[in-house]
């Protein structure tokens, strides 16, 4: 009995070292399967990392285009409209021109009247054109001096008390084409 004890003593040693053996290895082998998650884990963070950083781009990238395309869009719009700009303003000493002649015709014999009559037609047709193409005239006479409307050449005391800070005169007309100032109105202030 004595040997079958140790024998079986060895046996179950064994047993115990085999057991042993395969508990290190289930171990080896949980531990293994719990990296490879880990390092796809990692993975997987990464690429959802790459793809909201990607994201993040392709969205500001669109809201720049957006604001791009906008920007464009008005700047084209403010040069249709003030696409003629130089050339209204280039008129403009024309019709102060025919302003000055109608002024000095003052004659009442038939062939000023006609020739003041003439002139009236074409300095109408002047104004017609300028309406057209947006160009307005700066209303100044009696008006509160406005630095972004007029340009003040000088001041002299006032008529009355109502004009104190008011345009007395108005030495130059001036003009607007669609709400922007192409020429000050030159003025005289009362003060």
């Amino acid at each position: 009995m004595a040997k079958s004890k140790n024998k079986v003593e060895k046996e179950v040693v064994e047993e115990k070292e085999v057991v042993q053996e395969e508990v290190n290895e289930q171990e080896a082998a949980a531990e293994a399967t719990t990296e490879e998650p880990k390092e796809e884990q990692c993975e997987a963070d990464q690429l959802k990392e790459q793809l909201n950083t990607v994201n993040d781009k392709h969205l500001r990238l669109q809201a720049e285009f957006d604001n791009f395309r906008r920007r464009t869009q008005k700047e084209k719009l403010e040069l249709i409209k003030s696409a003629g700009e130089k050339i209204l303003v280039d008129v403009l000493p024309v019709i102060d021109d025919f302003e000055r002649a109608l002024q000095s015709m003052q004659g009442e014999d038939e062939a000023t009247a006609a020739m003041k009559q003439g002139v009236e037609l074409i300095y109408n047709r002047f104004s017609e054109f300028m309406k057209q193409n947006g160009v307005t005239e700066i209303e100044a006479m009696e008006k509160e001096f406005d630095t972004d409307v007029h340009e003040a050449l000088t001041k002299i005391p006032a008529p009355s008390e109502e004009l104190k800070g008011k345009v007395v005169d108005v030495i130059q007309k001036g003009y607007m084409l669609n709400d922007k100032v192409i020429r000050f109105a030159k003025v005289v202030i009362g003060e």
